[in-house]
């Protein structure tokens, strides 16, 4: 049985009762308390093997008391928990040496696997300095669990050298990702430099990483410093790593195996002291099945991965995101603007094929071009509408609905299968046959609610009445 004294330091009463129980019914000898004073008498008296402290207490916050901790009892593992769950709250938690961090609210079976973990393991060290609190400028953004796994990730690798690698779709904000793991991380005072391989010639890739020494070919008139030297002491982000030539593939290999490089045309080896964050929106074991990436230097890279999940992924975090982006409009000198809820939940239900670069391209249009000083649910149906209309098409089609759907892949079938296109009463015939009764089921599902039924759909609410009133659909009283 797990034993060991914890002391639990929350001004919520409701979250002491529930972790006096759940670890003393493990085992453990639990102390509770609702302020930071009596939680420093009992870490300064030599009382307690780990400590749980909410960061925001009425009496003094946990950023505040951990040095404290950390200077007269440097290995007494400290957890700390936040309601706050941004970027810097992790960062902020790792670098003032708490063992871990954990946003409210959090599973009580895995904050109890952390106890006994840190409990286990060798204690950890302070760290050597710290973070400004900056939420303006704060470069992640978002609240959603799959953003909070990442910080947590990230604060972990913020004082380490280990190459990353981070995989997304485009516009999920990987570049954001490699900049913060610099600036809050042990090489911040050395330079950041970013090179993207699909945007440089495959022939020049080489001599733009590793730098060419004068007439190391045609038109090299001078030597020329790579990216690897402008980075020495800090990181390079290499972005778009699928697209790298073989032929620097074999290079970066070297450099990641030996820690040394040659410049194109050089024959000196040169000591690389850089951190090599890599990041690609393609799959490379696919890549490396079609002989295009080195399998060995994939091992080499993936050290530590870091997937960053598309916006439709996490759609709670959208309206952080767009309050974030109206602020840095306001900031660089365009208007003040707010949103209407509604607004914000058309945006939630939209698909984001470009993902935050896409979100953000919006908020600083809405900023730019709306006189209004509030924007509204029809503002944001007529620009996703813009932006989901195809060259050509209906502007009122402001998504694919399950009617374009079904026309689509029948018009797609006789194409391939028959020589003639199907006459249109076809397509309404099995319109109704195919939307009706999906429309009826999800209504169904929802009690009438039509707002809920639009979401299990994939439509928009407004296309789903249309359809409702269209198709004679009957809806159950009260529903919306």
């Amino acid at each position: 049985m797990p034993s060991g004294q914890i002391l639990v330091a929350d001004d919520d009463a409701a979250i002491r009762t529930v972790l006096n129980q759940a670890l003393s019914r493990v085992g453990y000898d639990v102390r509770v308390t609702g302020n930071a004073a009596t939680l420093w008498r009992w870490v300064a008296q030599g009382d307690g093997d780990l400590v749980i402290t909410d960061v925001v207490m009425p009496d003094e916050n946990a950023f505040d008391l951990l040095p404290r901790i950390k200077k007269i009892r440097p290995d007494l593992p400290t957890i700390v928990m936040s309601a706050q769950n941004t970027f810097l709250t992790a960062v902020k938690a790792s670098e003032r040496g708490a063992y871990e961090y954990l946003p409210k609210p959090f599973d009580l079976n895995e904050l109890v696997t952390i106890v006994g973990r840190a409990l286990a393991e060798p204690k950890q060290k302070a760290r050597a300095h710290t973070v400004d609190d900056d939420n303006d400028n704060i470069p992640l953004v978002g609240r959603s669990p799959a953003m909070q796994d990442i910080y947590r990730l990230l604060a972990r690798l913020m004082q380490t050298d280990l190459t990353v690698m981070i995989a997304g779709e485009s516009g999920t904000g990987k570049e954001l990702v490699a900049k913060a793991l610099h600036d809050y991380g042990k090489r911040a005072n050395g330079p950041f430099v970013a090179i993207n391989m699909a945007a440089i010639p495959r022939d020049l890739i080489e001599a733009e990483l590793f730098g060419h020494e004068k007439g190391a070919f045609t038109g090299a008139q001078t030597r020329s410093t790579g990216r690897f030297e402008q980075a020495e002491g800090g990181t390079l982000f290499l972005d778009e790593i699928g697209d790298m030539p073989m032929e620097a593939q074999t290079r970066l290999l070297r450099v990641l195996q030996q820690g040394e490089y040659t410049t194109v045309g050089g024959r000196m080896p040169i000591k690389a002291n850089v951190r090599i964050v890599a990041a690609t929106n393609k799959d490379l074991r696919q890549l490396i099945n079609q002989g295009l990436f080195r399998e060995d230097l994939y091992y080499r890279l993936n050290v530590v991965p870091i997937r960053l999940p598309p916006l439709r992924e996490r759609a709670e975090d959208i309206a952080d995101l767009v309050r974030h982006f109206f602020a840095q409009a306001e900031r660089e000198g365009l208007p003040r603007k707010q949103i209407e809820q509604p607004a914000l939940d058309r945006l939630r239900h939209y698909r984001w094929p470009g993902n935050v670069r896409e979100l953000e391209n919006l908020v600083r249009r809405l900023a730019a071009l709306y006189p209004q000083d509030t924007i509204s649910e029809a503002i944001i149906e007529a620009e996703i509408s813009d932006q989901a209309t195809p060259p050509g098409a209906e502007a009122d089609s402001e998504e694919e609905t399950l009617g374009h759907s079904v026309e689509r892949h029948m018009a797609d079938y006789f194409k391939v299968f028959g020589d003639t296109l199907p006459p249109p009463g076809l397509y309404h015939r099995v319109l109704r046959e195919v939307e009706e009764p999906l429309i009826g089921a999800a209504l169904a599902a929802t009690s009438g609610n039509q707002i809920r039924a639009a979401e299990l759909l994939g439509l928009n609410r407004n296309t789903l009445r249309k359809k409702i009133r269209d198709l004679d659909i009957q809806v159950i009283r009260g529903g919306r």
